[in-house]
Formats: C-alpha cells, structure tokens, sequence
C-alpha cells in the first residue's frame, strides 16, 4: 500500500512556480475558493474509505500549501518535499478518525504540516550538533566484564524479540539502513524502493521496537 501510495502522489506533485504566501494560495485559487467546507470534508470521509482518487485530489488541491509552509519552516526544499509526502501519508492514514467539529480540513491539514515540518527541523538541527568522535578518545575496552556482558545479551535478546514484531518489509528496510549504516538514500537505492517508502518503514520499524523494547526503548 505504501508503494501505491507514494505512485499515486507523485504524478501531481509540482515545484511552486514562484514565491507565493499562504495567504495567495488559499484566496488566489478561486477553484479553491469555490470548493465549500462541506465538500472537503466529503473528500476527507471518502479517503477514510479507501478512496484513492479522493487522496489524489485533496492533494492536488492542497499539497501547494503544505509545501509552501514546510519550505518556510524548515528552509530547505528537499526536508519540505519530505515532509510534504509525510503529511499526506498520515492523512491517508488518519482520515477515517477526522472530526469536522475540531476545525476545518485546512486547517487540520496545516496543523499536521507545522507539526511534522518543525520535528524534522529539530531533528536535523540535533543531527548536525551531535559531535563525531574526537581524536583523543580512547577506544572502548575490548574486554568487558562478566556484568557488562551480560548486560549486552540481554539488550541482544530483546532485540532479537522485538525484530520479530517487525514486518518483513520494514525489517529489510531497518537492518538495511542501519545494520550497513547507510543513508535514507542510499537505503532507498540498494533495495531498489523510492525514497518516502523506506522512510516510512523505517519509522513504523522504529516506533515498534520503541514499544517492545524495555522502558520504551530507553534502555
């Protein structure tokens, strides 16, 4: 479904043509402006069916805005056209449980795109500030004791227990990128997957062991 899913988006995803603000991409558009609230809810409804056309055109309807505030959030329009597929990966996902009475689709769907826009910014800020190992590190001790060992069996056998939670696919994706420590990318390329579907399996992978592993993942 993931690979579908990922199909369907792109043929209409497109580059904005010039720096617009999100206001002259909500009022600008009067083929916007004339599609009523009702209707997007309808569309929304119809998505938490498992209706893909209804995915195909809330997106093309949408996805202009989603970027615009990603790129002006995150500054860098590969995270923005990341996290621009991630948005509508969780409204493909989430759909069925949107209450029309919390606020409009618009709405709903912006508050996603800030959300997900300013995690991977802090994300990426904390990647580039975390340090590499220096020169003068000492290397750890190639011998360590029986109570370290034995705690390093027990971490391997929760481990081992929470893969098995795992589906094949996500699996695959996860001991691909970081058994072989290698890139969302380059991830993407050895298993011959597009980019947004390894990602998205290697964060359902990820969420998984947090929730198997001991004290959330934290031991």
């Amino acid at each position: 479904m993931l690979v579908q899913l990922t199909t369907l988006l792109r043929p209409v995803a497109a580059k904005p043509r010039a720096p617009l603000t999100l206001g002259g991409l909500l009022y600008g558009d009067r083929s916007r402006a004339s599609f009523s609230e009702d209707d997007w809810v309808r569309l929304v409804e119809s998505i938490g069916g498992g209706d893909e056309q209804a995915l195909r055109v809330l997106y093309a309807r949408s996805h202009r805005l989603v970027f615009t505030l990603a790129m002006r959030i995150t500054g860098s329009r590969e995270l923005a056209e990341e996290v621009t597929i991630d948005v509508f990966h969780e409204i493909w996902r989430r759909s069925a449980k949107y209450d029309p009475q919390g606020g409009s689709v618009v709405g709903w769907i912006m508050n996603q795109a800030r959300s997900r826009a300013i995690d991977r910014l802090r994300f990426e800020n904390r990647r580039k500030r975390t340090p590499g190992p220096s020169a003068g590190d000492e290397p750890a001790d190639p011998h360590p004791g029986p109570a370290e060992a034995a705690d390093a069996g027990r971490r391997h056998t929760w481990l081992e227990e929470a893969l098995t939670g795992l589906t094949a696919d996500e699996r695959q994706a996860i001991e691909t990128a970081f058994f072989g420590e290698l890139s969302y990318s380059e991830t993407a390329t050895r298993l011959g997957q597009p980019l947004g579907t390894v990602k998205t399996r290697i964060r359902s992978a990820l969420n998984k062991l947090r929730k198997a592993l001991p004290e959330g993942g934290e031991s």
